[in-house]
């Protein structure tokens, strides 16, 4: 998710101010004046406690007298508004700041609402600013408890996914992958970020999710679902030969077994020659890559004298 630090926010502010408020009121003014001069340790104190005034206000009770409910619930209106303000202060405020002031204030934001909007929006840069604190072992157990609140996040569910990959643990490592693949399939471009942002983002997340959707295929010798999603990740990795060679690899391995099944040559040699490219990429694949290559023509072969 992105959201740009330049966007307006707009706070149904307008309106009587009940007097009991005033404290709030005090406070939210202060913390305004704190944004503006752009101090993050202000930022994030007066924050906080704005946000605890204004929970307070939203658990009192309805007054038992009718006449009074109006006031009540305009008061409930503004505490909410100001919670929500309290909320995109700290997102404002991380953003453009230091890494180290970033991972500072969105732990804050988390601590203070799992589920603001602006978390929400912030995930791709606190998880930047974590790698750049040197705090990259913090980011799975992060992306884990926010997916409950954000499922369609698509940065989170990449984390969770390239996790999931390098522990092994390749069923969550499909799921997650495909999950992408369906969100970014569905999402349209984000407000604030421009075109060509945005289809750098796609390419990358899509090539690195279809490549593992096909490789944990692969694993399970799935070789259909291998095929089409290893076909689907080519154009985007073709630059990138740690998966490029792998990718390769098990495609021809995909498409040879396919052809086996269906007595179909082409397909055969489409292995062949999918095994005869990942051969040409340095890495753990390239012998096996070239013996797999000659046995898929010489079968090829076979069926052609047939």
């Amino acid at each position: 998710m992105y959201l740009s630090v330049t966007g307006t926010v707009v706070l149904l502010l307008a309106g009587a101010l009940p007097a009991s408020a005033g404290e709030l009121e005090t406070s939210y003014q202060q913390l305004r004046d704190a944004v503006s001069k752009k101090d993050a340790a202000e930022v994030k104190q007066l924050a906080s406690a704005t946000w605890a005034e204004a929970q307070l206000v939203l658990k009192t009770k309805p007054p038992e007298e009718k006449s009074d409910r109006d006031t009540w619930n305009a008061r409930l209106t503004y505490a909410r508004e100001i919670q929500e303000y309290a909320e995109f202060a700290l997102y404002s405020t991380a953003i453009g700041s230091p890494a180290a002031t970033q991972v500072d204030l969105f732990s804050a934001l988390e601590q203070q609402n799992p589920k603001s909007k602006y978390l929400g929006n912030g995930y791709g840069p606190y998880v930047a600013a974590l790698a750049q604190t040197g705090a990259t072992a913090r980011i799975p157990a992060i992306a884990e408890k926010a997916i409950a609140n954000f499922p369609e996040d698509e940065d989170l569910l990449l984390i969770l996914a390239d996790t999931a990959m390098t522990r092994r643990q390749v069923d969550r490592a499909g799921n997650y992958a495909e999950r992408v693949i369906t969100v970014m399939g569905k999402h349209p471009k984000p407000e604030g970020m421009t075109a060509a942002d945005w289809d750098r983002k796609k390419a990358q997340f899509l090539g690195r999710s279809y490549w593992i959707a096909g490789l944990v295929h692969s694993e399970r010798r799935q070789y259909y679902q291998a095929d089409k999603d290893l076909r689907a990740a080519l154009p985007y990795i073709k630059e990138n030969n740690a998966m490029l060679g792998p990718a390769l690899f098990n495609l021809g391995v995909a498409s040879y077994q396919l052809g086996r099944e269906g007595m179909n040559r082409i397909q055969i040699l489409d292995g062949a020659r999918f095994s005869e490219q990942a051969a040409a990429i340095a890495g753990p694949h390239q012998q096996q890559a070239w013996t797999n290559a000659h046995l898929m023509r010489a079968e090829a072969e076979k069926l052609l004298r047939k």
